[in-house]
């Protein structure tokens, strides 16, 4: 029997899925558009991106998004974003580099200085997509991932991690020892955890996080089983120099 999500969740991101379609229809690539025909495709397939409101192949989807060329990349994002949106969601389409990238790409476009109602479902979309992942036992992109793509599509992790922080769930819970298990190496090593693509200030962002993980992590998982040593770590983010590496628990992996 298959398993079917109702939640209040699911149900939020299919809303505005399907308004972002509905906000975003008919809309098209300019017509003065031009791509390389070598690298990127030919004039067919930007033909196609001239015409509303037709289905792209996932390897044309792929392309178009990825592609950081565009003269308007704000209309050719308008344009795959309904397609683009529900792929990602289902799991489908994400680059080789990471989810990160994904939320560069959104940078590019400008979304939020699009009209109003299209800025408000972009905005809608990212929100009930973010708040469904951190419920859902088994997202099709992980939390860690899909926190990369919002934190570059908005310039900043502080309302998605102000979502986790107001969230009393084990399996939020779960993801944030999965996530800090991920990101500790690089946190560490004072590194963004990703590729950063069209951030400012990585430094600032970078410090958010380690900030925000040494605040949150304890209390959230020191009822968990099996993070004793995930907890040391994320103790020492909190910590700078030598306090830092001179720690009994600094890993040494520098030998």
């Amino acid at each position: 029997m298959t398993n079917v999500d109702d939640s209040p969740a699911r149900l939020r991101l299919d809303r505005a899925l399907d308004h972002l379609s509905v906000v975003l229809r008919g809309m098209t690539a300019r017509e003065d558009e031009v791509q390389c025909d070598c690298h990127w495709g030919g004039e067919e397939e930007l033909a196609r991106l001239k015409a509303p409101d037709v289905e792209l192949d996932p390897d044309l989807l792929r392309r178009t998004w990825t592609a950081p060329d565009w003269s308007d990349h704000g209309a050719v994002l308008r344009r795959v974003l309904p397609q683009l949106a529900r792929a990602l969601v289902g799991g489908s389409g994400e680059p080789v580099s990471g989810m990160a990238e994904v939320g560069a790409s959104f940078a590019r476009g400008r979304w939020q200085e699009w009209p109003a109602p299209q800025a408000a479902a972009v905005e809608e979309f990212l929100h009930a997509w973010w708040a469904h992942a951190l419920t859902d036992p088994e997202p099709a992109v992980p939390v860690h991932g899909l926190l990369a793509l919002c934190t570059e599509a908005s310039a900043t992790p502080g309302p998605w991690l102000a979502v986790w922080e107001g969230l009393d769930d084990e399996v939020a819970d779960r993801h944030l020892a999965e996530t800090a298990g991920r990101w500790e190496y690089d946190l560490l090593d004072d590194r963004l955890p990703w590729n950063g693509w069209r951030l400012d200030d990585e430094e600032a962002v970078r410090s958010e996080l380690a900030a925000w993980l040494v605040r949150h992590v304890p209390a959230r998982l020191r009822a968990r089983d099996g993070h004793e040593e995930l907890l040391h770590r994320v103790r020492l983010l909190g910590l700078t120099g030598p306090a830092r590496w001179e720690d009994p628990h600094w890993p040494d992996r520098r030998s």
